[in-house]
């Protein structure tokens, strides 16, 4: 079995540890992207996203209507979004509205 071999005559060692250097700084910004992405990349959530961008803000009632989903069904994806961090609810008398979180 063959090994992968680098085919670079030298290598940089001052890219490398500034690549490093560059990575570990910005480690909680990786962490934090890749939590979004990972809850983003459900199609119903995505899907919910993308209404609460167009529309500002949304009863789960509405959304269950849009994506016809049982109030249950997106409640649990709306519930993963907060906990993310993505969005939040906002209480107006009975209903409750949801809305995207603003970047920070």
């Amino acid at each position: 079995m063959e090994k992968n071999t680098c085919i670079r005559v030298l290598a940089d060692p001052v890219q490398i540890r500034q690549c490093k250097e560059e990575i570990t700084a910005k480690k909680s910004a990786f962490c934090h992207l890749s939590n979004v992405l990972s809850l983003a990349g459900n199609e119903v959530r995505l899907k919910i996203l993308y209404l609460l961008d167009s529309e500002k803000e949304l009863c789960p009632c509405d959304l269950s209507d849009i994506l016809q989903m049982s109030i249950p069904a997106v409640s649990q994806h709306l519930r993963k979004m907060k906990d993310g961090g993505l969005i939040e609810n906002k209480k107006s008398g009975k209903p409750s509205f949801i809305h995207c979180q603003p970047s920070t």
